[in-house]
């Protein structure tokens, strides 16, 4: 998973300075299958390690973070856009979601080894 949300991170700051359509549509597409992958995963290991009689309410929280997550984002992003510019936000962003990987790496052990 973590891979796959640093891949996301990497196309994104490549989108960002990509001036040529046909590379920023082909990273724009890969950026998509890893959100879809990283999304997978999550949910495969929230249903995994989730005990039977709370997998509902876990799921449900979990929606809910999701969904606002969301409108939360793309109001961040506005506020980056208008701050900072539109390349100079992309750029950002991508590079935010690479240090929250490498952080999460280093202060997360358990997720990085886990195996089902």
């Amino acid at each position: 998973m973590l891979i796959a949300v640093a891949g996301f991170g990497t196309c994104i700051i490549l989108f960002g300075i990509s001036k040529i359509f046909w590379l920023s549509f082909f990273v724009l597409v890969i950026a998509g299958i890893l959100d879809g992958v990283s999304v997978v995963v999550r949910g495969t290991v929230m249903q995994l390690l989730t005990p039977d009689h709370m997998r509902g309410r876990v799921s449900s929280v979990s929606g809910m973070f999701v969904l606002s997550s969301n409108e939360l984002g793309q109001f961040e992003s506005g506020v980056m856009s208008r701050a900072m510019g539109v390349i100079p936000s992309v750029v950002f962003g991508g590079c935010m979601t690479l240090a929250v990987v490498i952080t999460t790496w280093f202060k997360a052990p358990t997720l990085r080894k886990f195996e089902y």
